[in-house]
């Protein structure tokens, strides 16, 4: 299908931040032609459909570098607790009582949250990682599969089986080599799967260094922390991604900066789980690669990108009693382009010709966007899931309007999960 959106004020997040009225085509899932006001050129073809923005903005979409969908089903039912009661008394027990199709519905409900919210692709990690792909295929967006490789649930030899199927099964759909965290695997089943990861040539994905109680156990466990122990074992030698990353020290900032490790900022959970404030200043001065997630919606709870972003922002100010402290700019930067380069995936903040129509229209015309002094600093200080229009992956409109196209009832949907939980919470079959 062909697409015409006209009369658009559209983003440029590369070239200092361009900002120009102008119309985009989209055809077959990229971008076929960006035709702006200035050039006085017309656009004579006829497409499937035209779109008038209105004079709103055009934008590449977000991409939520670390999450676990299905975990809608605990969203503010396991909250005000310490970490580990958290996880033991409240997620794996429930999550033990997942089955498939629980699974299947769970995740169909956060990606109504995504799309309704911008977010075009998302780097989830949980169980049963075949059930993902199939969901965000048949939904039409995009998905960087995880494995969560740890010592009760899953193998490598299942890991392995992932990574050849699910890299083969949709153009939507990627699948990277990743564990839970050092502490649910054991260090044979680590230093096997670097040794895959360097067979693969491929990057590893895991959360480190969310807590301090987990630093300090990896110390007493290995004799180091826990950045360092993985990269003695050789697990990043193909790059990869942690995620949270909040006490790292500065031997392993330095480390995650010379084998081009990733860190994923995950805000709000680690205000929430009070887990600590990033590093965020000293790693972007050590030129470390910066992304931004949600973490799941039990320990978030939301997925909501924009909430993100602010809370990513000011508190690196406060931490850094420094309101001039990282731009916001910057993080805007973070949510879009170096979340796609952690995933893999296009990194280029360009609404240009031959990119991926991964794109978002915001209002700019409600009062939380008035007045346009600065749209950039607009959307990362006062943007709002209601500012989010239309969301579209690969030249597909998945909501636009509060209406979604994702191929189930979203009504039906948000029914289903709620008998769903209610069965889980209760423990009956």
């Amino acid at each position: 299908m062909k697409i015409r959106l006209y009369n658009a004020t559209i983003l440029d997040l590369n070239s200092g931040y361009d900002i120009r009225t102008g119309e985009v085509i989209v055809s077959d899932g990229l971008i076929e032609k960006v035709i702006y006001d200035k050039d006085k050129v017309s656009y004579t073809e006829v497409p499937d459909r035209e779109i008038n923005c209105h004079g709103n903005l055009l934008m590449r979409g977000f991409n939520n570098a670390h999450t676990h969908s299905a975990m809608t089903f605990l969203r503010s039912l396991a909250d005000d607790k310490p970490t580990p009661l958290w996880l033991k008394e409240d997620i794996f027990p429930n999550e033990a009582k997942l089955t498939d199709d629980d699974i299947a519905d769970f995740q169909k409900l956060a990606i109504m949250e995504y799309v309704s919210g911008g977010t075009v692709s998302a780097m989830d990690m949980y169980l049963r990682p075949d059930v993902t792909a199939r969901v965000f295929a048949d939904a039409g967006m995009r998905a960087v599969i995880v494995s969560g490789l740890n010592d009760f649930t899953s193998s490598l030899e299942q890991l392995q089986d992932e990574y050849k199927r699910l890299n083969a099964l949709d153009p939507l759909i990627s699948y990277m080599v990743g564990f839970h965290a050092e502490y649910t695997c054991s260090r044979e089943k680590l230093q096997r799967l670097s040794e895959i990861a360097h067979v693969l040539k491929c990057p590893v994905f895991c959360h480190l260094s969310e807590t301090r109680s987990e630093v300090e156990e990896c110390i007493t466990r290995n004799g180091s922390t826990p950045l360092k122990f993985l990269d003695m074992l050789g697990m990043f030698d193909n790059g990869g991604g942690i995620y949270h990353g909040v006490h790292l020290t500065d031997e392993e900032i330095n480390i995650a900066a010379d084998k081009g490790i990733h860190v994923v900022i995950n805000s709000g959970s680690n205000c929430k789980l009070a887990s600590g404030i990033a590093p965020l200043k000293k790693l972007f001065d050590h030129k470390v690669k910066l992304a931004l997630g949600t973490d799941g919606p039990a320990s978030n709870n939301s997925l909501n990108m924009f909430k993100e972003m602010y809370l990513t922002s000011v508190l690196c100010k406060l931490a850094e009693d420094d309101a001039a402290c990282m731009d916001a700019s910057f993080i805007l930067d973070m949510a879009i382009k170096g979340s796609a380069s952690c995933m893999g995936l296009e990194d280029s903040g360009l609404i240009a010709p031959g990119k991926p129509a991964d794109i978002v229209m915001m209002d700019l015309n409600k009062p939380n966007m008035q007045p346009l002094n600065n749209i950039v600093k607009n959307i990362v200080y006062a943007g709002s899931v209601s500012n989010v229009i239309m969301t579209m992956v690969a030249g597909k409109i998945l909501y636009m309007n509060g209406e979604f196209d994702l191929g189930f009832d979203p009504e039906e949907m948000i029914a289903r999960c709620n008998t769903r939980t209610k069965r889980i919470v209760s423990g009956s079959i």
